[in-house]
């Protein structure tokens, strides 16, 4: 039987790559390159102080590649960020909802372990191993919008859940304002984290905003202000006086 092309190949020395490892070559190659973009945008956002200064000959002289290959894998700046964005709030939704899905009794019972919030710790972990570029993005400097990208996200995976057996008395705008603002705190938080250096290890922080959630108006100054949020909630559903006029 005469030998096949492959098997005379490596009669001779020459191994042939199977044909499924170039793609996987491609795509190593591929994620290489954008590796280093992301990082080199990162470093012109740091260095320039504003993202909208910064240029393609700028980030592709950083990365090591050519303009052409810059070229190859996003049309502008702007792609890219926009890429950069998508595939971390892609990355980021199923631990959201893994926090999300937490139920009350455990919520609880690490609170009175003075424990974090259970799926806490992968969400900082994910963000302090990505702050060198999630830094500057979300940053002074970077792209205002990536933030409001990041509460539009979490909002959609979190609002369902929280309905969830809620008192009903709570419904309404009295809760899609609560829902905000938790989000809106929690989010501004981790930002603050994040652009003072992430000094706080994963654990401590993830801690802290599980106990931030819980500071009652007064608590830090000995005199916690009591509220009927049952009550409340069903008072701001009533019509209001003004509403009429």
């Amino acid at each position: 039987m005469s030998q096949t092309v492959s098997d005379a190949s490596q009669a001779a020395g020459d191994v042939l790559p199977l044909a499924h490892e170039v793609p996987q070559a491609t795509d190593r190659r591929t994620r290489r390159t954008r590796l280093a973009l992301r990082d080199a945008l990162a470093e012109e956002i740091t260095a320039t102080g504003d993202l909208s200064r910064v240029t393609v000959t700028a980030v592709t002289g950083r990365a090591g590649v050519t303009r052409r290959t810059f070229y190859s894998h996003y049309k502008d700046i702007s792609d890219l960020v926009n890429c950069i964005e998508k595939e971390t709030i892609a990355e980021l939704r199923p631990l959201v909802a893994q926090l999300s899905s937490v139920h009350l009794d455990e919520l609880s019972d690490a609170i009175n372990h003075q424990e974090p919030c259970p799926g806490s710790q992968e969400i900082l972990s994910y963000v302090k191993e990505r702050g060198s570029y999630l830094r500057p993005l979300l940053g002074k400097g970077g792209d205002p919008a990536f933030s409001q990208r990041l509460r539009a996200m979490v909002h959609e995976v979190v609002a369902g859940r929280a309905l969830d057996g809620i008192d009903l008395r709570a419904v309404g705008a009295f809760f899609d304002y609560y829902l905000t603002f938790a989000i809106s705190a929690e989010v501004g938080v981790l930002l603050r984290w994040l652009e003072g250096g992430m000094h706080e290890s994963v654990r401590t922080m993830a801690r802290i905003m599980t106990a931030l959630m819980f500071v009652r108006p007064g608590d830090l100054y000995d005199s916690p202000i009591e509220l009927d949020l049952p009550g409340f909630a069903l008072a701001v559903m009533l019509p209001d006086e003004e509403d009429n006029n």
